[in-house]
């Protein structure tokens, strides 16, 4: 029988007393909206970001970078682009995350950089 000793617990965010109290709520409010940590998924793993204005498709392939499509401007053919993060509109960005809530950013080869509508949803296939 499992204890409570053999469960594996996950690494919680601890507030920062160097962030503001609006920085380190956003990002405990990130971690609870919840998201995709590109850290965990693994190189051919699809990615489907449903946001306010689209729906896109992202064939992530390793290293930040990835496959995206969905945009009928930016990326109507799948476009090798650098996955920065998530920002929560503004110019602090979360790190190769994908999350809930946020505003997906990602470099593009010829309109750099693009952040996204709000994302609503985030599932990887």
């Amino acid at each position: 029988m499992k204890t409570a000793a053999d469960i594996p617990q996950p690494t919680l965010f601890a507030p920062s007393p160097y962030l503001s109290d609006a920085v380190n709520s956003n990002i405990v409010q990130s971690e609870i909206e919840g998201g995709v940590h590109l850290r965990d998924v693994l190189p051919g793993t699809v990615i489907e970001v449903e946001t306010e204005n689209r729906a896109y498709t992202i064939r992530y392939e390793g290293s930040g970078r990835a496959f995206i499509s969905g945009h009928p401007v930016f990326c109507p053919e799948p476009t090798l682009v650098t996955i920065h993060g998530s920002t929560w509109g503004g110019s602090m960005i979360k790190s190769d995350f994908i999350g809930r809530g946020m505003h997906l950013e990602f470099g593009h080869p010829t309109y750099q950089p693009i952040t996204t509508s709000m994302i609503l949803e985030v599932r990887a296939c």
